[in-house]
């Protein structure tokens, strides 16, 4: 164990399926003590190595690898990183493609065209915009005595925002959302992932590429001023920019692009319900909504764990990692390590909250963080200030469902009743 004691009360090997969705904070503290950089080895196969798997607890180690290049988003031994078997040809074609899945240099290429859209000057003229979706979709809900969150709001403002900026009909978000969370279903942490979830998702893949291939030839002959159109004018200037590159990541903005922040809406709501005071203070000065979204993007991430792979050789705390093992990143236990966040499980929208991971850091940082941070500070400011389950004399009754994934980690339903 390299110095630390064996874990005498925690699971062994660790198994994601085993926590408790709503908190499993306590199990990431046990192995962070004891066990930070965490083995889990495969059973011996004859005439085979197979790679160890790796989960990192400490903030240190997982801000290390996701800052070195000697670790990247493909399998060095096989090529392949996408959570996806083989025979399902559109899905893992489409998400082979997405911009997280990919290492430099094409990651490079694409991304440069993909950033300027999404930029802080960018989002700085969409913040008007943002704030009118937000209010019309918060306008009803202030009238209603139950409220059922994740789809009257914290799923539709998201979508609603990406559809505008790639210039796609935002009428479509129920079609949107619901090819979006098949696609989820084809992920590795989520759902069983069955012959007919992976069925599923393979069908909403074909049907969004088609959906995104006529927007794009529209484009070609009408630019409407939306990311779509930039993306139509870049299209087969280099390797990296054909068509199926171009889909993959209009429905890559579209999903992940959604599912972060309709997570972080969710738990931020969760925690404002816990600690009402916290509500009052963001009433009482708006100011402090951006420090206080870093904060809730600590204290609990919409993206609990994130995989990268060895490609050599090397060493954390003292564990020697060779290259083509699989790693682990526990985004939700680096946040809630003391050794960077002092009295890390408290909640403090006053705190310093940099060097957070929960957009990544290094060349994979999220291109849309400044879009999600945005539509958090807008979206978080119209609900404490007109949603009657936030007021400071409210007793709401919350029922609240996790849906079963830790890459895209927050409730799936989250109904309040006053």
């Amino acid at each position: 164990m390299n110095g630390h004691p064996a874990p005498t009360d925690i699971p062994e090997p660790f198994d994601p399926a085993r926590l408790d969705l709503a908190d499993p904070y306590p199990v990431y503290r046990r192995y962070r003590e004891t066990d930070p950089v965490h083995a889990v080895r495969p059973p011996r196969a004859a005439g085979r190595t197979e790679p160890t798997t790796w989960y990192l607890f400490g903030h240190t180690e997982v801000a290390r690898v996701l800052t070195d290049r000697g670790f990247g988003r493909a399998s060095p031994s096989t090529g392949g990183g996408v959570p996806i078997p083989e025979g399902y040809v559109m899905l893992r074609r489409i998400v082979e493609n997405w911009l997280v899945f990919l290492d430099p240099p094409r990651h490079t290429r694409l991304r440069a065209h993909v950033a300027p859209p999404l930029g802080a000057p960018a989002v700085r003229a969409l913040r008007p915009r943002i704030r009118e979706i937000a209010e019309e979709l918060v306008r009803p809900l202030a009238r209603r005595p139950v409220v059922e969150l994740v789809e009257g709001f914290a799923a539709p403002f998201p979508l609603l925002v990406v559809a505008g900026l790639l210039g796609v009909e935002a009428g479509r978000w129920p079609w949107f959302r619901a090819e979006a969370l098949a696609l989820q279903q084809a992920g590795g942490t989520r759902g069983d992932r069955s012959p007919a979830a992976l069925e599923r998702a393979d069908r909403a893949a074909a049907g969004l590429d088609a959906y995104f291939r006529e927007e794009l030839a529209v484009r070609r002959t009408e630019d409407r001023g939306d990311l779509l159109s930039a993306l139509a004018a870049v299209e087969g200037t280099d390797a990296s920019l054909g068509t199926t590159s171009l889909t993959s990541t209009c429905v890559h903005l579209l999903t992940a692009g959604h599912e972060t922040t309709t997570g972080l809406m969710g738990k931020a709501v969760l925690a404002l319900l816990a600690r009402p005071e916290v509500g009052e203070e963001l009433r009482a000065d708006p100011g402090l909504l951006p420090n206080a979204v870093d904060e809730f993007l600590r204290h609990d991430p919409p993206v609990q764990m994130i995989t990268r792979w060895a490609h050599r050789d090397t060493e954390l705390a003292g564990r020697s990692v060779r290259r083509g093992d699989r790693v682990q990143l526990v985004l939700g236990s680096a946040h809630r390590d003391p050794a960077r966040f002092p009295d890390p499980d408290r909640l403090d929208i006053h705190r310093d909250s940099g060097r957070h991971c929960a957009f990544g850091l290094g060349i994979h940082y999220c291109v849309g963080a400044a879009l999600a941070r945005a539509e958090a500070e807008i979206g978080l400011g119209l609900l404490v200030d007109r949603l009657p389950a936030l007021r400071p004399d409210a007793r709401p009754r919350v029922e609240v469902e996790y849906a079963p994934d830790w890459v895209f980690h927050g409730p799936a339903r989250l109904t309040l009743s006053c």
